[in-house]
């Protein structure tokens, strides 16, 4: 694998794992390669919506519900070229594993869940997940939580290890309206949304000519 040296280095997605409290980073889980298709869907939260209240009907209650979904493909065959590759021997049950990790509370946190209960505690506060923070190239870095995780193994080695693997993956974008402004979380998803708004006066007014119209509304 020797391509040419000056050739530009692409950019991978991923997600950075940071500790939910002191913000360090726990884990960096880069996609094997950049999914061709990305949906993005914002429910709009207006208000008087619901109401029909015709003075509210300009007006936003705060950022809109944004959900993220994509897919993305892992092949352990490839894998083995950057040299970075898990055991041959574990196919692709790492790499799966680090993600479906995302989905549960660690063993040591239900353990020690399950002897507070048996020791007589009424109230137990579930334990903190990582802050999970998508990145897809400098111009989109949002926090996220995992909404949905689905994961189709297409082919098998003769231990049955998992080589190829499609991932379906969605997210939910966590806006101050979820976490507040002073955390890490809360920090990020405001720099998200002025980055927006930079990127949106950079783009170019249209004329009222090519709407069809000859002056001002």
């Amino acid at each position: 694998m020797s391509g040419y040296p000056r050739s530009p280095k692409l950019l991978r997605g991923g997600l950075v794992l940071l500790d939910p409290v002191g913000g360090g980073v726990l884990r960096i889980i880069a996609l094997q390669y950049n999914p061709d298709t990305m949906t993005r869907s914002l429910q709009i939260r207006g208000v008087g919506a619901e109401s029909g209240d015709r003075s509210e009907a300009l007006r936003l209650k705060g950022p809109p519900a944004e959900t993220i979904k994509l897919d993305a493909e892992i092949d352990a065959t490839d894998a083995l070229e950057t040299g970075r590759a898990a055991p041959a021997a574990a196919g692709l049950h790492p790499q799966i594993a680090a993600l479906e990790a995302l989905a549960y509370p660690r063993s040591a946190e239900l353990f020690a869940a399950n002897a507070a209960a048996a020791s007589g505690s009424l109230e137990i506060a579930p334990a903190l997940a990582p802050l999970s923070v998508f990145v897809f190239g400098p111009n989109r870095i949002v926090p996220v939580r995992i909404t949905e995780l689905s994961i189709t193994e297409e082919s098998f080695d003769i231990q049955l290890n998992p080589i190829r693997a499609k991932l379906n993956l969605g997210l939910r974008v966590l806006s101050v309206d979820d976490v507040g402004f002073e955390s890490k979380s809360g920090g990020l998803f405001m720099s998200y949304l002025q980055h927006k708004e930079r990127m949106s006066a950079l783009a170019a007014s249209a004329d009222f000519r090519l709407l069809g119209l000859f002056g001002p509304l």
